[in-house]
């Protein structure tokens, strides 16, 4: 019978998973000059957001590595352009800090948005699961496969009400499965999480999460991308935009794509050895350094168990097809992780 961590892999995988939201935070842009000061402060073009719409960026120093990254949303307010940058909580103010130094003689304004609580929704059912919330019509029997949504690669943010209290609903992308953010004060989230329990989404931990997160290959600022890392290295080309004008550190980013490669990439592994006791390991193909592997984890598919891992792989030793050798076994680069447990 399969135990609870693959039921909860299965929730997010087939159905629905929901979950408390702690880890994230918002930073507010305003200002006259907000669209143009922001739009040469990222790698993605924030001047073609309309009200509603967001992509996910990186912020980089003139040396082209990467200082944070954030999904940029064009909030729907009226008046002038304002802007909504969701990261990881702790990145918030160091991004503060980063941005305000190049604010010169602009009329922009960095402001931490507090008091906001979230809850996470993903999955094929998680759509429907989030259209019925306030309705009265959840039920808590098994997810309908005929309610599944194909995943999105849009990002948007839409202003709605839930009780009678303004919400922020926010649709993410992913490889495998629609994720919702929803995002309100405190109050409204605890009754949002006690409707969702009587609803066919199941409950998940942080580490049915991470285990999603390693299946989409998904890496994260702080773990998998650091503060060394070049955008391309990163294999994130949702992050680029190479026709939006200049932006800070955007020298590099053009030098690398003019000579089409970079020497390593981001990527997926899965494992045949054991797990290693803690992230990053060393990679070696030949007795020469080929990489490191970043973050991993034991992930409990309905199939079996499957170790696997993100990081970085030496483009050369890759093509070459040579064994990437770590401490305790060795890592074959994956181009599908679901199919491959």
């Amino acid at each position: 019978m399969p135990n609870s961590e693959t039921n909860e892999l299965t929730a997010l995988l087939e159905g629905a998973g929901y979950s408390a939201v702690t880890d994230r935070g918002f930073l507010r842009v305003t200002g006259t000059d907000a669209t143009r000061w922001l739009n040469g402060m990222v790698t993605n073009s924030i001047q073609g957001l309309e009200p509603g719409e967001g992509n996910y960026n990186f912020l980089l120093n003139a040396q082209g590595r990467i200082q944070g990254d954030a999904t940029v949303y064009r909030e729907t307010a009226e008046g002038g352009a304002t802007f909504l940058m969701e990261t990881e909580a702790s990145q918030v103010e160091t991004i503060r800090q980063h941005l305000d130094r190049f604010i010169i003689m602009d009329d922009v304004e960095l402001a931490p948005v507090e008091g906001l609580s979230g809850v996470l929704v993903a999955g094929p059912q998680a759509l429907s699961i989030v259209a019925a919330l306030g309705t009265g019509n959840q039920r808590a029997e098994p997810c309908s496969p005929a309610a599944a949504a194909a995943p999105s690669v849009t990002l948007n943010l839409k202003l709605t009400s839930y009780a009678g209290a303004s919400v922020w609903l926010m649709q993410g992308g992913g490889p495998l499965v629609s994720r919702f953010e929803i995002w309100s004060d405190a109050s409204t989230v605890a009754s949002i999480l006690a409707e969702l329990g009587e609803s066919c989404a199941r409950p998940v931990s942080a580490a049915g999460l991470e285990w999603l997160r390693l299946l989409e290959a998904r890496p994260k600022y702080g773990v998998d991308i650091r503060d060394r890392d070049l955008p391309q290295e990163t294999a994130q080309a949702q992050a680029l935009h190479f026709a939006k004008g200049c932006y800070l550190g955007q020298e590099i980013v053009e030098r690398i794509r003019s000579r089409g490669q970079v020497h390593r990439r981001f990527g997926a592994f899965r494992l045949r050895g054991e797990l290693p006791a803690s992230f990053p390991v060393a990679l070696e193909a030949g007795g020469k350094p080929a990489g490191e592997l970043t973050s991993g984890a034991v992930i409990p598919l309905a199939g079996g168990p499957v170790l696997l891992a993100l990081g970085y792989a030496r483009q050369e030793a890759v093509d070459a097809k040579l064994e990437l050798a770590y401490p305790g076994g060795v890592a074959v680069p994956q181009s599908d992780l679901v199919a491959a447990g």
